[in-house]
């Protein structure tokens, strides 16, 4: 266990380094967008690029491992929308479900496990970040639009597939693959350019992620209960692992071809605190930010102790 929090304390460290930066005004509110933006459109699409081009096709189109994923993940959006649409409507029960069920693959996941891991991980982890992107965001937009009625739904859906195509990270994703699968080297210079945008990427997503969760409690003014969002953010570190698991050894089991490696990278994939971008989301279909920012806040927080926890019991370590 120690060897494993000795790899994971620099990560949360870091987030933790952008919380207290950001809400001691160290780190003007104003430069968040621009670090964002950073990250965003330069330097994480440049490490998830690296990793699809230096990672086998095959681990990038895992059909076995794309299934188990996505079948947990649209388990858990039904059973949270099920458990809370009656105290919170359609839209605010939605996003409950995103932020439940969308890990922080992008700013946090990569970087972290291919430390602990090793790049064969990226695979995996890639894998579902085009899913949450594509399929799982999608989903959770267009029914947060159902309670509005007038086709709102049809729309929503509209939307995020437009969102889906002026983000830089899916066409990340797929030039890698395009690379991987032609072994196609970029010249030198270019190379060096983007490996450069790619070291950079993993601090300062940290830091982004913390300066972000920072301006939501300094800008968010609606209360909400604990009981409202301590239990979403259980099922997010707890729950959605161990429905993963499950649905690996349930695949194993029917002799589905599926590689222990695999296994490890969705179920810690999985057991990463909620993304940070949803509170954005929320906030732009008006739906409740205060409580979507602290299952967040409360998943990240407590993901140090139970993610290396999950580390630890499934590398026995």
């Amino acid at each position: 266990m120690l060897a494993v929090l000795t790899v994971t304390f620099p990560f949360f460290a870091l987030v933790l380094c952008g919380y207290v930066a950001t809400q001691a005004r160290v780190l003007p509110l104003t430069a968040i967008g621009g670090l964002n933006s950073f990250v965003l459109f330069f330097a994480l699409p440049c490490m998830l690029f690296r990793f699809g081009a230096s990672t086998p096709i095959g681990q990038l189109l895992d059909p076995v491992a794309a299934a188990i994923y996505l079948f947990a993940g649209l388990l858990l959006i039904a059973g949270t929308v099920a458990a809370t649409l009656r105290r919170w409507g359609w839209n605010d029960a939605a996003f409950g479900a995103l932020v439940t069920a969308f890990p922080n693959s992008g700013f946090m996941g990569v970087p972290l496990l291919v430390a602990l891991l090793g790049a064969a991980s990226a695979g995996p982890v890639i894998m579902t970040i085009a899913l949450d992107m594509v399929v799982t965001t999608s989903l959770c937009i267009a029914l947060s639009r159902l309670g509005l009625g007038g086709g709102s739904a049809g729309r929503a859906l509209r939307m995020a597939f437009k969102g889906v195509l002026v983000n830089p990270l899916p066409w990340a994703i797929g030039l890698g693959a395009v690379a991987s699968a032609l072994h196609w080297q970029l010249p030198g210079p270019v190379d060096k350019t983007i490996a450069m945008l790619a070291d950079a990427a993993s601090p300062v997503a940290l830091f982004t992620i913390g300066a972000v969760l920072a301006r939501s409690q300094i800008n968010q003014s609606e209360q909400v209960a604990p009981r409202h969002y301590v239990p979403l953010a259980l099922v997010k570190l707890v729950l959605h692992p161990v429905l993963i698991w499950l649905a690996c050894q349930a695949a194993l089991a029917a002799g589905w071809p599926l590689s222990r490696p695999t296994v490890i990278a969705l179920v810690l994939t999985a057991a990463l605190p909620s993304a940070s971008n949803v509170s954005l989301l929320a906030e732009r279909f008006d739906a409740h930010g205060g409580r979507v920012a602290r299952i967040i806040l409360v998943s990240t927080a407590l993901a140090f102790l139970s993610f290396s926890a999950a580390v630890a019991w499934l590398t026995g370590e």
